[in-house]
């Protein structure tokens, strides 16, 4: 629970009271790999911290084939976001791609602290701006970078990472073909 106080300390502030409020709402689960944390077709209501391991989210299209989105490592929250907010079902699956350890909590309740503390509102839009943010820095570079240049912007944000996970999930993050990535990685 550490990593959890940690790291929403580094956004922002809380009191002692504040921080138990908060991390009272979280427990720890243990998932295995190739477990889902989210699945497509299936309603999310659960928000989480990982703690260790790696995660990824990808979506299926009609032919069966999959892309990964994005993975997720330690010091993230990692949610269905699309789900929790719209009601909707899930579009997209969040599966681990090693053992993980995850501080999960309801979403619902950690959206009804907003009220009485202010703070705990702002966190949440400070984690929303970043997530956006996030997503717009990919969208630009899967349209203006080649795939070589974005392997390498893979491979400093994501430092480690091709030594824990199978080749074909980076390959599909990268929206190309694992033999792509191949020859790739031979010309370094």
């Amino acid at each position: 629970m550490n990593e959890l106080k940690i790291y929403v300390e580094t956004l922002i502030p809380f009191t002692e009271n504040e921080m138990e409020v908060f991390t009272s709402l979280f427990s720890e689960v243990q998932f295995k790999k190739n477990e889902y944390f989210a699945k497509e077709g299936e309603f999310s209501s659960k928000l989480a911290f990982i703690s260790a391991g790696v995660m990824r989210a990808f979506f299926r299209n009609k032919s069966g084939d999959e892309y990964s989105k994005t993975f997720f490592t330690p010091a993230n929250f990692v949610a269905a976001y699309s789900s929790m907010i719209t009601k909707q079902k899930n579009s997209i699956n969040i599966q681990c791609l090693t053992d993980c350890t995850l501080f999960i909590a309801d979403f619902k309740q950690l959206s009804s602290l907003y009220t009485n503390y202010p703070k705990f509102e702002s966190l949440a839009r400070i984690m929303a701006e970043y997530k956006f943010y996030i997503k717009e820095k990919r969208e630009i570079e899967l349209v203006t970078l080649g795939a070589a240049e974005r392997y390498e912007i893979f491979k400093k944000e994501h430092p480690d990472l091709e030594n824990l996970i199978n080749q074909y999930h980076i390959a599909s993050y990268l929206g190309i073909t694992p033999t792509q990535l191949s020859r790739i990685r031979a010309k370094k």
